[in-house]
């Protein structure tokens, strides 16, 4: 039986002005909803009040936000009542800490992010109560401010909530995303949906990140390749034996998905090549992590874990 629920937000912040951040602020303020678009970086915002956000590819949009800041503390002035975090998973800490500062009973989070456990790191700080996790199935890329390329939407997206006692909420804001054109679906399954993306993350993003190849080219060389179905194959021993369920068919689905990747750079190479720190500790550190507590030896997940780390202060 569907729950019922009092909740209808209409103000909604977004944290991240990057490809994902602007997807979610274009497609809910074209829902007609009040939206807040925070960055620290300011040339990213501009472009969303004016001529607005704009979106190409598999999506086509042009939609202005409501506002923008370059503050989370300033998010307390505007009383949102949902914050979706688009930004690097590192960044978590520092942003829940502000959020703190003027939470209140009502206002839910949403980490709309990459890597395993982010979730749980606003938790720490806001506790599960207000804690909602997202897996969202498009590609995107920013070509410059303000200016999101959409190779691909395959919705649906799914979003659960931490705490049972907030699933209707989370019901309320699947809706509303699904009404304003991105179709989620609240599911009870999301941490499997979780780890069955970051595999393929932690699998091919590292190894591009290393090699300065683009996906592409990675699973075209044969030598590339033999890396990436070994981090792929040590990934899924480490989900099974903590008893994550991703499917009997996972692999063989896993190297179809990636060799349709195409020719670009995931994220971690970009970061790399713009001197940004990567997500590394929430993909392949997280595999070597759970590894640990089980007892499954990770060699080439720690291997690719110190090359990347390596690389970023460079």
């Amino acid at each position: 039986m569907e729950e019922k629920s009092d909740f209808r937000p209409q103000s909604f912040a977004v944290v991240g002005a990057g490809p994902v951040g602007c997807i979610v602020a274009a497609f809910l303020a074209k829902g007609g909803h009040e939206v807040t678009l925070c960055d620290v970086f300011s040339e990213l915002l501009k472009p969303a009040l004016d001529p607005g956000i704009l979106i190409e590819g598999a999506e086509h949009l042009q939609q202005a936000v409501t506002r923008t800041c370059t503050n989370v503390d300033a998010l307390a002035e505007y009383r949102p009542d949902v914050i979706f975090l688009t930004v690097k998973a590192n960044a978590l800490p520092l942003i829940c800490s502000s959020i703190e500062g003027f939470y209140r009973e009502g206002l839910f989070v949403i980490s709309w992010q990459n890597g395993i456990d982010t979730e749980a790191v606003i938790a720490e700080t806001l506790g599960p109560k207000p804690v909602m996790r997202a897996v969202v199935n498009w590609g995107c890329s920013l070509i410059k401010p303000g200016h999101v390329y959409m190779p691909f939407h395959h919705p649906p997206h799914l979003l659960q909530e931490l705490d049972s006692a907030s699933s209707a909420e989370a019901l309320a804001v699947a809706k509303i995303l699904t009404g304003c054109g991105l179709p989620t679906s609240r599911t009870n399954n999301i941490h499997s949906m979780v780890w069955r993306k970051a595999i393929l993350n932690s699998s091919m993003n590292p190894v591009c990140a290393v090699t300065g190849l683009t996906m592409a080219q990675a699973m075209n060389d044969p030598i590339v390749l033999q890396i990436v179905e070994s981090l792929l194959k040590e990934c899924i021993a480490v989900a099974r034996a903590n008893e994550i369920e991703l499917g009997w068919k996972y692999y063989p689905q896993a190297i179809e998905y990636m060799r349709k990747a195409g020719d670009h750079k995931p994220s971690m190479l970009i970061d790399i090549e713009n001197r940004r720190r990567t997500e590394i500790d929430f993909m392949n550190g997280k595999i070597v992590e759970y590894g640990r507590q089980v007892e499954v030896e990770t060699p080439y997940n720690k291997t690719l874990r110190a090359l990347v780390k390596a690389l970023e202060p460079k």
